[in-house]
Order: C-alpha cells, then structure tokens, then sequence
C-alpha cells in the first residue's frame, strides 16, 4: 500500500510547478524521484513510459529543446486540484519553437506524490502539436 509521509497542499504544489514557468527546469526536477514512472499519453514522438527521470528528462524535455527556442520547455499552471497524494495541474506552453512560432500546447498532468517528490505522473498533451514541432522544426 502506498504511503505519504505528508499531507499534499496546493502551495507547495504550486511553488514546485511555478519552477516550470521561470525557466527552472532543473530546480524542478529535484522534486522528482529518481524512479519516476512517467507515462506521456498519446501517439507522437515523445510517448511512451518512461522509468526514471534521466530517461524522462532526455527524451522529452531534452528532445523539445533542441526544436525550441532558448529557454526550451516553459509552461505555465492554469488550473490545480489536489486530490489526497495527487496533484491535477493544466498547464500551457509558453515556448516558441525555433523558427519563432508559438508552441501554443495544452497540458494536463496527473502526479502522485511520495515524500514530497514526484513519484509517477501521467501526462497528456497535444500529440499532433508535438508531432508537427519536432518534425518542422529538427533541421533548423
């Protein structure tokens, strides 16, 4: 049975996420496990399970800045729920791809919490916005 040593609240949630918006990925990913699951739902070049953070970071984030404008992967909380140990945060991209269109994608991810970090997430996006980013915009 899983087990969460503190009670989750939308401060410290939002602190966490607002990492993102700053341009603080890296802060941000000291609140994530090592052994995240994070499954990015979908049927675009970044879906798939993912069974650590370094694999998560490289194949997501660190394929999205290579098509991104400096700053890569910028995304702003809309909406957040806390449910028990889960975290419900919408968020949309602030990025621009490197041709200097907007990324202008929608999130919506679901993250269980353990201990204050992130243990297992579940992450929908626009899979034919990602698709058309990556693809028009790897040779530039």
């Amino acid at each position: 049975m899983w087990v969460c040593a503190m009670k989750l609240d939308e401060t410290y949630v939002k602190e966490i996420f607002t990492l993102l918006e700053n341009s603080k990925n890296q802060e941000f990913f000291k609140y994530v496990d090592d052994n995240v699951i994070w499954q990015v739902m979908g049927t675009h070049p970044l879906a798939g399970t993912y069974h650590n953070k370094a694999s998560f970071i490289t194949s997501t984030f660190g394929r999205l800045a290579t098509v991104l404008q400096e700053g890569g992967v910028i995304l702003k909380v809309e909406n957040l729920l806390i449910i028990g140990p889960f975290a419900i945060v919408e968020m949309r991209s602030l990025s621009h791809t490197k041709s200097g269109k907007p990324f202008d994608n929608t999130y919506c991810w679901i993250a269980k919490f353990d201990g204050g970090k992130i243990a297992k997430v579940k992450a929908y996006v626009d899979s034919a916005l990602v698709a058309d980013v990556i693809n028009s915009n790897s040779n530039l």
